[in-house]
């Protein structure tokens, strides 16, 4: 092996499975959001969705809000949330539609189809053995990272 050729090494499965126990928690926790997080992926592209998409799809699903709005609820610009919404009504899961009460206002709304891929979405997400693997307790696992993620 030539100088240098050591940083090219592939390692064995088995030899990763052998040093996680190593890892410290960080890099655990940071390597596991990634793996979930690509196989959550896969799904939401098999039915035309993104993350992002489905974080709309969420707060729609509680009744039609302005793009503002969305954004706001989603932490993202009004241009991020512009490009979403289009993804979105292109791929039939929501719509744009005038406020009854201000025809001024334009709100999104989420479809019947819409709806259902988020429903879809959570139940995949629940069943732990499509997302989580060999998890135990998964509403224990939610709450435990909930915690971690709000402690001050």
């Amino acid at each position: 092996m030539a100088e240098g050729d050591e940083q090219h090494v592939v390692r064995h499965p088995d030899a990763v499975r052998a040093d996680i126990r190593s890892w410290p928690t960080g890099r655990l926790l940071s390597v596991a959001a990634r793996v979930v997080e690509g196989r959550f992926h896969d799904f939401l592209a098999g039915h035309g969705l993104t993350h992002a998409g489905l974080i709309v799809l969420h707060h729609a699903a509680e009744g039609p809000l302005t793009q503002r709005e969305l954004a706001t609820l989603c932490r993202v610009t009004d241009q991020t949330m512009s490009r979403t919404i289009g993804h979105l009504r292109r791929s039939g899961h929501v719509v744009k539609e005038t406020d009854a009460h201000d025809r001024r206002r334009v709100l999104i709304g989420i479809t019947p189809g819409g709806r259902r891929v988020l429903d879809e979405a959570r139940e995949q997400e629940r069943r732990s053995d499509a997302l989580f693997g060999a998890l135990d307790d998964y509403a224990g696992f939610r709450d435990q990272l909930i915690t971690l993620i709000t402690a001050v």
